[in-house]
């Protein structure tokens, strides 16, 4: 049977009274026992909170439209409209036209920061304020004294190439092994490797097509003749329709929880502990181009970043760079 969320739910009810399983070793260990717990709680919250109001609910439906109707992605307008929602929510009785900035201050001391919700949670939240606030209610006031957290500044997270050589070399489902090599041979976000379609490979130039990504940038990488080699065997294999990677159904795009899955799958079989998400994949692929001298703009052009600031957070990773570093100790 196919290895899909679908069959292993209908496996387990198969079960059920009948058998005893221990399905431990699908389960992420510890992280999946976390963000359970902390999707429990904010549920559990949620609930408690007040009803929106008929006008709220225009209001955030004029919010919706607007965004659509400047073009913002999908997942950013429908986190905005959520996270205003849940403001709109926790400040009542007071209503939106009334609010200040402090109501602000108070959401983030007494609902972001006891839950343990992320730096980019509160930023993100702010950021969805101020788009709010400025073109629902024309409040300039408001928005300019809604602050930011302080910034973080975190280093990308890398596999070394000896963990993504064991990472591919254990898989031996094709079509996952395809996903994950084209993800790392080609530093993809892992949108962008779901969105391709087989109209977007061009194996005679040897380059692959990334259209409206982030930022709806279109981008050409190059892609290398051993990976054009590993799509080709895949495709006589599953002969897909409209995208390069479908589900289970013909012609529908295969499912980001199941890419990750198939990564966490992965890793846990060729003793890979670490919290390995898809997007390491793509640092580890800027950060090897950089120790194997490639220049960082094209690196920056590879990778479809607007600015060179974030591409040379990967010259503090880059092994290659810090050993040429000589310690003051051996002078002593």
């Amino acid at each position: 049977m196919p290895d899909t969320k679908d069959n292993v739910g209908r496996i387990f009810q198969l079960l059920k009274g009948n058998a005893y399983y221990d399905y431990s070793a699908i389960k992420v260990p510890g992280r999946v026992k976390v963000d359970e717990e902390k999707k429990a709680a904010l549920k559990s919250y949620y609930k408690g909170l007040p009803d929106l109001c008929d006008d709220d609910v225009r209001d955030l439906e004029k919010f919706r439209s607007w965004m659509e109707f400047r073009h913002y992605g999908k997942s950013t307008v429908n986190s905005y409209v959520t996270m205003v929602s849940r403001f709109l929510r926790f400040i009542k009785p007071v209503g939106a036209v009334d609010c200040v900035p402090y109501d602000v201050v108070r959401y983030v001391n007494d609902f972001i920061l006891p839950m343990h919700l992320s730096y980019t949670f509160q930023n993100q939240t702010i950021s969805a304020m101020k788009l709010f606030f400025s073109e629902i209610y024309s409040r300039p006031l408001v928005i300019e004294k809604l602050e930011r957290p302080r910034g973080e500044h975190r280093l990308p997270n890398v596999l070394s190439r000896d963990e993504i050589k064991r990472l591919i070399a254990g898989v031996i489902n094709l079509k996952h092994r395809a996903m994950l090599s084209l993800t790392y041979g080609c530093g993809l976000r892992r949108q962008e490797v779901l969105n391709l379609k087989l109209n977007d490979i061009d194996s005679k130039r040897g380059i692959i097509n990334i259209r409206q990504s982030k930022g709806r940038k279109d981008r050409m990488v190059p892609v290398s003749e051993k990976l054009l080699d590993l799509l080709r065997e895949y495709y006589k294999a599953y002969r897909p329709e409209n995208f390069l990677f479908e589900g289970d159904e013909k012609g529908v795009m295969y499912s980001p929880s199941s890419f990750e899955n198939v990564l966490k799958r992965s890793c846990r079989k060729v003793g890979i502990s670490k919290p390995v998400t898809l997007h390491w994949l793509r640092h580890s692929y800027a950060t090897h181009l950089l120790e194997a001298g490639t220049d960082i703009r094209y690196i920056q052009v590879l990778l479809g970043h607007s600015s060179s600031k974030t591409t040379e957070i990967y010259t503090h990773v880059s092994m290659g760079s810090l050993k040429n570093i000589k310690s003051p100790f051996d002078e002593l």
